[in-house]
């Protein structure tokens, strides 16, 4: 049976989505979650909240999956302990450093990866398994096909989303809102700018990066048969009513399996909808995905008030119990009480009496004991044996099954036994003398003569550049510089075997290195005979992040960009350590083309711009499998700051070409070198003075 997970972003909403047929909840706690604007719940609460489902059969998982620093480790520790000694069923995470120390101190507590990892292959599916997490929630861009695909083949449980908002970009893989705003999607403070309106060549009076919310209600006997253990609802910043009408709608659908009431669907569509709901990434159906939030509506207003007298009014969830009552003469009342999961608690009461008038009967024993209305409790069945000619009065009977399902409550709150270890030890740290320069290109025409006369380091080029153009880069490896191919940063499994063959090609030609933005992509590549680094996309942020990756065996990795200076100089470096020091950072990397909405076709054009109300404008440029990269309006620059880059004690400073000219590249270049006094027009200092939030 799949299991049915539902957003709790208050400890009402934890009412609504038990009593509304979830088998399971996520929440978070403090800020260490991708929804610190929801309510979220204080320590006591989650307790409370804890024991509420263990007693009705609810599982609870707490999100802990955004990026820490450093410094909140000690911190995550020890709200990991905290939430796995309280009831925790398992933590959801996303960052590799927390999985890690959490799999030290909370050692069984079980580990979900986050849609934020933005596992989107099977090879991201086995990474996740092989850090010790028993379940993955995959990319929300993902069809059935790939979904199915995935599913067979994987050593761990998928979860998909069925429900709830779609984000513009790959999960973890948006950093619009922490570059515009300070606010970062990967600490749990995304603004959501993609729901502002945007120009595309026009005035900013479109709305091109808001996409309606996902509704996969009509393919759940699909999502079954593809063997999903579960399907999550998202909403944990959407009110209580929104949770106990999503849970009670895909409830129904689960248990019944028959096709969905259009009232059901107007009750969706009234309780959160943009423009009615979308399946175009499972389906391949993308065309009609796009959709703001209207006006409110009384009809929901009414919806909500009727909902909420509902799921508030009582137990309406209740665990199955069965009663074995046995009345005898000289003994004392026998009732032993039994619940579906093996608890069994066993009561002695009051001593029959010598029946005067009516005698009890087996019948009328059963009567008082499936009584159990207000309670979590229905009795499902009563075995009873009791000798003729005795009587008990009823306040006896209702007495013993009141204690016997207290005390049945008592053994279904009980906290589960689990190990516990110590913090680990902190990385050793490499150290480096000096920081070596590095290019990134985007294009063959930015690999100049000019370019490769410069002294750098390294050269990051786009595999399918290196495949088609191999002798672009003849100069660069023939004057002494590295060649290292860049992997696309979304590779889905239907598109694994025409990324192989390009590897094969450009390994021919001598290239050993290959960098790469997501954990799916570091077997690859290993498999067909590259040494693997690690891009930004991998949201390294702490220390034990770059032990994991180093244990994965990376020559190097990527310091996320939105760090600030101080806080990369503070990791310890176990391994080769890069910043991106130079270009239009990517905002976002998103399966929608909107180069082919706004030019029709993405066939011959490789660049459109994005504007917003303020004037700024962001260019959009194509990426592999037809998908776009949202960039920065600004460059970062820091040409002057290469005194702090060096002290931070990082191995490598990137210089990141997107659509400069290549006599801007060199130009560039040459200020990073020392030898231009060159600075771009609207430049920007990016995170690494300012930080997020």
């Amino acid at each position: 049976m799949l299991e049915l997970l539902s957003p709790a972003g208050s400890p009402e909403a934890v009412v609504a989505a038990v009593q509304s047929g979830a088998d399971a909840i996520y929440l978070g706690l403090e800020d260490f979650n991708a929804r610190r604007g929801a309510k979220n719940f204080t320590r006591q609460e989650f307790c409370e909240a804890a024991s509420y489902c263990r007693v009705r059969g609810c599982k609870v998982y707490v999100a802990m999956n955004t990026l820490a620093l450093d410094r909140e480790l000690q911190e995550v520790a020890a709200l990991g302990r905290f939430v796995s000694e309280n009831g925790a069923d398992a933590v959801i995470v996303q960052d590799l450093g927390v999985s890690r120390i959490l799999k030290a101190v909370c050692p069984d507590l079980p580990q979900h990866g986050s849609t934020q990892m933005s596992v989107h292959n099977l090879a991201g599916a086995n990474a996740a398994a092989e850090l010790g997490m028993s379940r993955v929630v995959l990319a929300r861009e993902l069809s059935l096909e790939q979904i199915r695909h995935i599913t067979a083949k994987a050593p761990i449980e998928t979860e998909v989303f069925v429900h709830g908002a779609l984000c513009f970009c790959h999960s973890g893989q948006c950093y619009m809102s922490a570059l515009i705003g300070r606010r970062s999607g990967n600490r749990g403070t995304c603004a959501q700018p993609c729901r502002l309106a945007y120009g595309m060549g026009r005035r900013a009076d479109e709305y091109p990066l808001s996409l309606k919310d996902n509704c996969l209600i009509s393919h759940l006997e699909e999502l079954e048969k593809a063997g999903v253990s579960c399907l999550k609802i998202e909403g944990r910043m959407k009110r209580p009513e929104y949770t106990a009408i999503t849970s009670q709608t895909y409830s129904k659908a689960i248990s019944e399996g028959a096709e969905v009431a259009e009232r059901d669907m107007e009750n969706l569509n009234l309780a959160f909808s943009r423009d009615g709901f979308t399946d175009g990434y499972f389906t391949g159906e993308r065309e009609d995905m796009f959709g703001t939030r209207g006006e409110h509506d009384k009809e929901t207003d009414r919806l909500f008030t009727e909902v909420r007298r509902s799921y508030a009014s009582g137990e309406l969830r209740r665990v199955p119990v069965n009663f074995y009552a046995m009345v005898r003469k000289n003994e004392g009342f026998r009732l032993l009480a039994e619940d579906a999961d093996g608890n069994k608690v066993s009561l002695l009461g009051e001593k029959p009496q010598t029946a005067e008038s009516h005698s009890l009967t087996e019948k009328s024993l059963s009567d008082q004991l499936y009584k159990t209305g207000g309670t979590p409790y229905h009795c499902k069945s009563v075995i009873s044996k009791v000798e003729e000619g005795l009587n008990l009065k009823s306040s006896a009977i209702n007495s013993l099954r009141r204690e016997a399902l207290s005390a049945l409550t008592e053994k279904r709150e009980a906290l589960p036994r689990r190990r516990y270890g110590t913090f680990p030890q902190a990385p050793k740290a490499e150290l480096r003398l000096q920081t070596v320069l590095n290019l990134q290109v985007s294009s063959a025409e930015q690999l100049s003569l000019a370019l490769a006369e410069l002294e750098v380091k390294n050269i990051y080029v786009p595999l399918q550049i290196l495949a088609a153009e191999p002798a672009c880069v003849l100069p660069f490896s023939e004057s002494g510089k590295n060649i290292i191919a860049v992997l696309p940063r979304v590779i889905t499994d239907t598109e694994t075997a025409e990324i192989s063959e390009l590897l094969k090609s450009v390994r021919r030609v001598g290239v050993s290195e290959a960098l790469v933005g997501n954990l799916g992509h570091i077997a690859p590549a290993k498999i067909a005979g590259f040494e693997v680094r690690g891009d930004f996309g991998l949201n390294a942020t702490n220390s034990f992040a770059l032990q994991t990756l180093k244990n994965a065996g990376l020559l190097s990795v990527t310091a996320s960009f939105e760090l600030r200076m101080a806080q990369v100089r503070d990791l310890i470096k176990c391994m080769d350590t890069e910043i991106i020091a130079y270009g239009r950072l990517p905002l976002m990397v998103t399966d929608q083309c909107i180069i082919k909405r706004s030019a029709g076709a993405c066939t011959g054009c490789t660049q459109i711009n994005l504007s917003d109300r303020m004037g700024s404008v962001f260019p959009v440029v194509r990426e592999f499998g037809c998908r776009n990269v949202i960039l920065n309006s600004h460059k970062l620059f820091i040409a002057d700051k290469m005194q702090d880059v060096s002290a931070s004690g990082v191995w490598g400073a990137r210089l990141l070409f997107t659509t400069e000219s290549a006599r801007e590249c060199v130009e560039i270049t040459k200020s990073y070198l020392g030898q231009s006094q060159y600075k771009p027009n609207g430049l920007t200092r990016g995170l690494y003075y300012r930080g997020v939030e």
